[in-house]
């Protein structure tokens, strides 16, 4: 009998704080089998379709680390459209991206290649001697000289000071737009919070840029959501000897099976991809349709933070190997080691979280982590509507997937999380 016992707060906490009908019925035995199994994640997933208020939505979900996903979804790709959504359906996944990244980064300080707390100034000598601004997100003149240096454990957790265009305020923000250190793409129109003038040309030109940006907070103080794991995919190119993305589709992608994760989606996979909607006074104003979408142009570089597509089927993948401590189908993707050491709280001691979505709750590599009574959840949300993430006391993953910008126009990060928690709880009682 598995082991149900999950607490509210470990679901719900950190994963829910970031923010027409279907167009067939579902005959396939399997959804009917999902639907009995997560009824509230059923009806979390109608109610937003049904109503009309998104076009599509899946959740991915599974018990254990074999099983393979069970899919509750609804409606299309695009508004209108004919195509249902689907496992293979491809989906912009923003932050999701960063527990990627951090694995990736946990690989290396497994085999020596990165240490937690090596300052990062050893790979990227740029950042030897940061300053920081005397007032957060007042004066880019009014600086000191930082008393500690960056660490890989603080790019993981958000810990090293950096900032972020999509959060910091006044000259430091004005000062990473005009510079290009912007944390991603939604779309070829310009929109608020996420264009730059000119976009930087590679992760090399972006950590040299960075560099001479001032810190926002003194490193290893304070949890900001910053450009850390978009940093933190440099270093792994430099501790690696190979590009960043390389290293994910060689050491990740290709020995978890996620055949349907990219930088950049290829043209012949363009029918695939999913619209992104913007919402405004409750419409739905697509602002990077599917057909040509700007995922289908090269990234200047690889976000490490923020940019890749994914489909359901993929990232449940990921997720299936790390509930499986580093392994999928009988394959060592990672070491146990190193998947325990990356879903552990890896903050620094007395981190101020007063500013941080994860009240209550840990940080890993690149993903909150439940504490206490809580312990075992380990995941993120990303920018336009999706949650994955892996509960160890329940076995179970969990994974939901739409389109919509700004993620908190709905509840869906927190409505996702609450649902999956009552279907789990609800088995426990059942057993």
């Amino acid at each position: 009998m598995r082991q149900m016992a999950v607490s509210r707060r470990g679901l719900i906490g950190s994963l829910g704080a970031l923010a027409g009908c279907a167009l067939m019925p579902r005959l396939a035995w399997a959804s009917a089998a999902a639907e009995a199994r997560f009824p509230a994640v059923a009806r979390m997933v109608d109610g937003y379709v049904s109503s009309g208020k998104l076009p599509g939505m899946i959740a991915a979900l599974g018990w254990g680390s074999s099983e393979a996903a069970m899919d509750i979804s609804r409606g299309a790709l695009a508004k209108g459209g004919a195509a249902a959504v689907d496992m293979d359906s491809l989906f912009r996944i923003y932050s999701m991206t960063k527990p990627i990244t951090g694995m990736a980064a946990m690989m290396l300080v497994d085999e020596g290649r990165l240490r937690l707390d090596q300052p990062i100034a050893d790979l990227l000598p740029a950042f030897a001697k940061m300053q920081v601004q005397a007032v957060p997100d007042g004066s880019i003149s009014d600086l000191r000289p930082a008393k500690t240096q960056i660490t890989v454990r603080h790019l993981l957790t958000h810990t090293a000071g950096l900032g972020y265009s999509i959060i910091q305020k006044g000259p430091i923000r004005d000062a990473y737009v005009k510079a290009g250190l912007v944390p991603g793409q939604a779309s070829r129109m310009p929109l608020p919070g996420m264009d730059a003038p000119k976009p930087l040309a590679s992760l090399a030109e972006f950590a040299d840029v960075l560099a001479t940006m001032p810190l926002v907070y003194e490193p290893g103080t304070v949890w900001s959501y910053s450009v850390g794991l978009d940093l933190l995919g440099r270093v792994i190119e430099v501790a690696s000897g190979k590009p960043f993305d390389a290293f994910l589709a060689e050491r990740l992608f290709e020995p978890c099976g996620m055949t349907s994760t990219w930088f950049r989606v290829p043209a012949a996979e363009a029918g695939r991809l999913t619209t992104n909607y913007g919402v405004l006074g409750g419409l739905l104003l697509p602002i990077d349709p599917g057909r040509s979408s700007i995922y289908l142009d090269a990234p200047p570089y690889p976000f490490g933070g923020a940019g890749l597509v994914s489909s359901p089927r993929d990232y449940d993948r990921f997720l299936a190997m790390l509930l499986g401590f580093g392994r999928i189908d009988g394959r060592e993707v990672m070491s146990e080691a190193a998947v325990r050491l990356g879903t552990s709280n890896l903050l620094p001691a007395g981190t101020d979280l007063s500013r941080s979505f994860i009240k209550g709750n840990g940080f890993g590599a690149g993903g909150s982590v439940g504490l206490g009574e809580d312990a075992g959840t380990f995941g993120w949300a990303g920018a336009a509507g999706t949650v994955g993430f892996v509960s160890y006391r329940a076995a179970v993953r969990a994974g939901v997937y739409t389109q919509y910008m700004p993620s908190d126009a709905y509840p869906v990060h927190q409505e996702f999380a609450k649902a999956v928690l009552a279907d789990v709880t609800g088995r426990k009682a059942a057993a």
